[in-house]
């Protein structure tokens, strides 16, 4: 299931948004079902399901937005990073962002994207 589904006109930019409502605990579990819930949306952008329930979206640029409760820890930010890469292949892009605005301390993003949301580095 897709957290949240946005078009933003003006880019013309389709963003598939999942929410991480729990703060990171840096437990396996909590990795592995980010690890999974990234696979079903890319999957969902990939596999033509997107393209079958909203057609008119079919051929935009894609973007997905993880937003978080709280600042990714390395280990998260480390796998993140992997993701990003895999995907940059396929022309998505990922963004992570913190509920409350910014990253917050031990995010190397914090600083320069204060109120924006955190765009994840090749470095993280």
């Amino acid at each position: 299931m897709i957290d949240l589904l946005q078009h933003d006109r003006e880019t013309d930019r389709v963003t598939l948004v999942m929410v991480e409502p729990r703060p990171w605990n840096g437990s396996e579990l909590q990795l592995f079902q980010l690890q999974e819930k990234l696979n079903a949306y890319v999957s969902f952008a990939l596999d033509g399901e997107m393209a079958e329930a909203y057609p008119h979206l079919a051929d935009k640029a894609l973007r997905l937005e993880l937003e978080c409760a709280t600042a990714p820890d390395e280990t998260v930010l480390h796998f993140l990073g992997m993701v990003r890469e895999q995907i940059a292949f396929q022309g998505i892009t990922l963004e992570v962002s913190v509920m409350n605005g910014s990253c917050g301390e031990g995010c190397a993003c914090a600083a320069e994207n204060a109120g924006e949301p955190a765009s994840l580095s090749a470095a993280e």
